[in-house]
């Protein structure tokens, strides 16, 4: 399962939460979160989300595609030891992010085949200024800017409509959110 969205959607927060819904409804499960820190790519992407490093945009969405490779081996053991495996993001950020971008979304989808592909895939969708509000303070680059954010957001909901992902509306109250989410996975699972 796999929640999707814009930089602070909400998406953290909701797979905190269906984690525990999945544990206490009798499921093994755990999260993933991408991109992955503590690896060689992760390294490179975190300085650029920091403003240290400006890569040329193809480099950056291989960067974000090598860091799932990197972790393909952690991701399918993860896959075999648990009944649910939650991605707070995952192939579909680098398709939304890059697309708004302007970059092919046929050489994007490329560069991920041959991973794992979600059973599941939720965008949790909110307006642009809502996310701004929610994250006032150490912003990183793609959270500083409004009109990338915007096009990300398009990018997701076409992304949605072409891919058959469910679409949410990550405005309500955090416990409504989780009760919209719920009702897509349990007919998942």
């Amino acid at each position: 399962m796999v929640l999707e969205g814009i930089d602070q959607a909400g998406k953290k927060t909701q797979t905190r939460l269906l984690v525990a819904r999945l544990r206490k409804s009798g499921f093994k499960t755990t999260s993933l979160s991408f991109p992955i820190y503590n690896t060689p790519a992760g390294r490179q992407i975190r300085a650029f989300l920091s403003g240290r490093s400006a890569p040329p945009l193809e480099a950056l969405h291989m960067l974000y595609s090598l860091n799932r490779w990197e972790n393909k081996t952690r991701i399918l053991k993860t896959l075999k030891s648990c009944d649910v495996v939650v991605a707070d993001r995952y192939t579909g950020s680098n398709l939304a992010y890059g697309t708004a971008h302007g970059l092919s979304l046929r050489w994007l989808a490329g560069l991920d085949e041959g991973l794992p592909k979600p059973d599941a895939v939720i965008v949790v969708d909110v307006p642009v200024p809502s996310a701004f509000r929610r994250k006032k303070e150490k912003r990183d680059t793609h959270e500083n800017d409004g009109a990338f954010l915007l096009r990300a957001k398009t990018a997701y909901l076409r992304l949605a409509r072409k891919y058959s992902w469910k679409i949410i509306r990550g405005t309500g109250s955090t416990e409504q959110v989780h009760k919209n989410i719920w009702n897509i996975i349990r007919k998942v699972l």
